[in-house]
């Protein structure tokens, strides 16, 4: 592992639980989310950006975004990052 991975590695911080995640999320979102549920969507994480949160979602391998007003997005441009 190289000095810049190792940095990078160690600024990580523990994961969040899915509670946690849930509660980073605007009212809006919910409200999708309660309804995307039906549908087998289930919330993966929250990322905070500079227009609010961002909620990632999948449904199998299919993988989605809330935005903070609660619209679905399903052509993004996030990348998942592969879990060792």
């Amino acid at each position: 592992m190289d000095v810049a991975s190792y940095q990078f590695q160690e600024q990580r911080l523990p994961p969040l639980s899915n509670i946690e995640h849930w509660e980073n999320t605007s009212a809006e979102q919910k409200i999708a989310l309660y309804d995307l549920h039906r549908y087998g969507y289930r919330l993966l994480f929250v990322r905070k950006t500079a227009n609010g949160p961002l909620a990632v979602i999948a449904q199998n391998d299919d993988i989605a975004v809330v935005d903070p007003n609660g619209s679905l997005t399903l052509q993004h441009q996030i990348t998942l990052r592969q879990s060792e």
